[in-house]
């Protein structure tokens, strides 16, 4: 099973990108961030021509998440990080398909630091840290899946000298997300390469593609009933490279059955 994980930072206007790199890779699942989309403009029609079933969080101009399967049931389990019934962004969907859990997100980039913006990531983090332990009580295959802003060591960005004030690498943040896999999450990408630069984004300005100065802030964290399964991944760094693309290339991992 191939799983994999993009932000298509506007569903609607890089339609055209995300139709043409489903059909080159061929994920069996994929977990979507940033459509900027409300719920009545997420391009179901055309994402079902493409062969795969959607659920979708929308929200006007910002955030918004969707999960999509090719030949499976999606069985929505919840929308909306548990814990502040107040937060009204889209950020956050969990379903089972083919008995995983699912949890597609979209952790809040926290700029400028310090401030409000930095402060709601940081209680995000406790949040989805509170949600993830619920989880693992279960004991059943769970993968957390998206784009984390997080930064989570200097391995994973370009001159990482250049980041210590960003909301991605502040330390508050990077211990938040090490208290989170020290919960018993196995980062998934970090595990198959664990001495490679591997990175998932690249801003648009300054050729930081062309340079290869880029961030890893996608993630896959695997539950210990499904870390074994862990076959196989990586990021589809060309595709940053297309046309009209986003500034995050899609990133997977392969489950043996």
């Amino acid at each position: 099973m191939k799983i994999a994980t993009y932000n298509v930072n506007g569903v609607n206007g890089r339609l055209a990108v995300l139709l043409s790199w489903l059909e080159e890779a061929k994920p069996d699942i994929v977990c979507l961030q940033e459509l900027k989309a409300p719920q009545e403009k997420f391009p179901e029609a055309a994402i079902h021509a493409a062969g795969y079933t959607a659920i979708w969080h929308g929200q006007k101009q910002w955030n918004g998440v969707a999960i999509l399967a090719k030949g499976m049931e999606i069985q929505e389990i919840g929308r909306g990080l548990p814990g502040d019934p107040d937060d009204l962004q889209s950020r956050y969907i969990e379903a089972v398909i083919n008995g995983i859990v699912v949890v597609c997100l979209y952790l809040p980039n926290g700029n400028p630091a310090p401030g409000p913006k930095f402060d709601y990531k940081l209680k995000w983090l406790d949040r989805l840290a509170a949600r993830a332990k619920s989880l693992l009580e279960h004991h059943t295959p769970v993968i957390l899946v998206g784009d984390f802003n997080v930064i989570p060591t200097e391995r994973d960005v370009y001159k990482p000298e250049r980041w210590t004030a960003d909301a991605l690498f502040r330390t508050e943040v990077r211990e938040a997300f090490h208290r989170l896999v020290a919960q018993g999450w196995t980062d998934a990408l970090r595990t198959l390469f664990p001495e490679e630069t591997i990175y998932t984004f690249w801003d648009y300005f300054r050729d930081a593609y062309g340079r290869n100065a880029g961030l890893r802030i996608d993630h896959f964290l695997l539950s210990p009933e499904i870390s074994g399964k862990l076959a196989s991944g990586g990021v589809d760094r060309h595709v940053r490279g297309w046309e009209k693309t986003s500034d995050h290339a899609p990133v997977w991992i392969r489950l043996e059955d």
